[in-house]
């Protein structure tokens, strides 16, 4: 499907738009966007990449309808996965719950940008240098390698190199200052967390697009299809975030799903390479007569894989239990915050999933109770919480704390 450049034009101009109306009538008033909002918005933001998706179909034909989809799908996959990436990072730094859409979008814009000078370099290569397509190939299966080692929460650093230098190069603020990049601190001008924090998560932003941009290349070497794709994949991903927040630790078993779909891809991207081969140590630079791998059974492997894992993973107790554990902490710890948020209702619902979840742990059985990371800590701080809780209300003054910021970091 050769695309006219006012085509491209058009595009990049409704993205823009796109990400242009999320920051005027979302982002720019900092708010804790309610579950109906991000429903509403995530829904429609599917929506707008499935009409995208079904025009390519009645006009690119078959083929061309295949490529994208299983691009767009395999790409939002991989961006759900990073969200927990995302919530890490803004744990860690402790980013108030109404700033974390600003974050958020950030980190989409920074990401398109970043991957769609990815996407221009990945065409060129592939169209100069056919043994590119081994290079991807080997980046998938070794990335898919790694997704099956388990990992721990100090696998992804907030401190990344970038933030490092920052805090070593600059003067910062230990404190935020509503949604400011820079503050004034004995008379001194101070960089906040909020820059910090954009900064590591545009670091990661680069790390994900070395494994995104081979694996849809691996589906289509469309540069339309694989820019129009990856961008429709990121927008929407900040009321996505808000959406499935309090769920993303039950994904359990997703990282394997993405290994198995990572793998396939890659091994798809070897195959290619074998049939367009000009390598001279690899049959003498000829092509290899092997076997292909059509688009219609990469779209169904990727459907199939991804239902597979995220029902499993949705009706795993194992994963009911690791989601109490990690969304009692981490809600335990934003709630004794005084700065996380300053919405009374928004922290009632930190205090009602708490103690929710409290009880869920309660009730886990031995098996997985023995999941629980040092549970007389977070018992105690659970009991914190609680107290503190009790107090505000005894006082009665629910909505109001004192300036002490208790931080737990078991």
């Amino acid at each position: 499907m050769d695309v006219p450049t006012w085509i491209w034009v058009l595009t990049a101009v409704g993205i823009v738009a796109l990400l242009a109306f999320d920051f005027i009538f979302h982002v720019r008033k900092a708010h804790v966007p309610t579950l109906r909002e991000a429903a509403i918005w995530s829904a429609l933001y599917v929506g707008i990449a499935v009409v995208f998706g079904l025009g390519v179909l009645l006009l690119g034909g078959g083929t061309m309808g295949s490529e994208y989809f299983a691009g767009y799908i395999t790409e939002k996959a991989l961006s759900v996965d990073n969200l927990f990436v995302f919530l890490i990072i803004m744990s860690s730094f402790m980013v108030p719950r109404e700033s974390q859409q600003k974050v958020l979008l950030f980190g989409i814009a920074f990401a398109l940008v970043a991957r769609t000078g990815f996407i221009f370099l990945g065409g060129a290569l592939i169209n100069s240098f056919a043994w590119v397509f081994y290079l991807f190939g080997l980046i998938l299966l070794l990335t898919a390698g790694s997704m099956v080692k388990p990992e721990s929460q100090q696998s992804h650093e907030s401190e990344n190199i970038v933030v490092r230098i920052a805090r070593k190069l600059f003067h910062t603020s230990e404190r935020y200052d509503g949604d400011r990049f820079f503050t004034v601190i004995d008379g001194k001008r101070a960089m906040t967390p909020m820059l910090l924090v954009m900064v590591a998560i545009g670091g990661t932003d680069i790390m994900f697009a070395l494994d995104s941009i081979p694996a849809i290349f691996g589906l289509t070497q469309n540069v339309y299809l694989v820019f129009t794709a990856t961008a429709f994949s990121l927008l929407g991903l900040r009321q996505l975030y808000f959406l499935i927040d309090g769920l993303l630790d039950r994904l359990i078993f997703l990282s394997y799903g993405l290994a198995i779909i990572l793998a396939f891809i890659g091994v798809k991207l070897v195959l290619h390479a074998l049939h367009e081969n000009n390598v001279p140590f690899i049959n003498d630079g000829e092509p290899v007569t092997v076997v292909e791998v059509s688009t219609g059974l990469s779209l169904s492997v990727i459907v199939v894989v991804l239902l597979v894992t995220v029902l499993a993973s949705l009706f795993s107790k194992r994963g009911r239990a690791q989601n109490a554990i990690s969304n009692a902490r981490r809600h335990a710890n934003a709630y004794l915050d005084a700065e996380y948020t300053a919405d009374p209702a928004e922290r009632e619902r930190i205090f009602r999933a708490l103690l929710e979840e409290r009880d869920q742990i309660d009730r886990l059985g031995p098996k997985y109770r023995q999941m629980v990371r040092d549970e007389r800590a977070l018992r105690e701080l659970l009991e914190r919480a609680v107290a503190s809780h009790d107090a505000a209300v005894a006082r009665g003054e629910a909505d109001r704390f004192g300036p002490t910021k208790i931080i737990d970091r078991d």
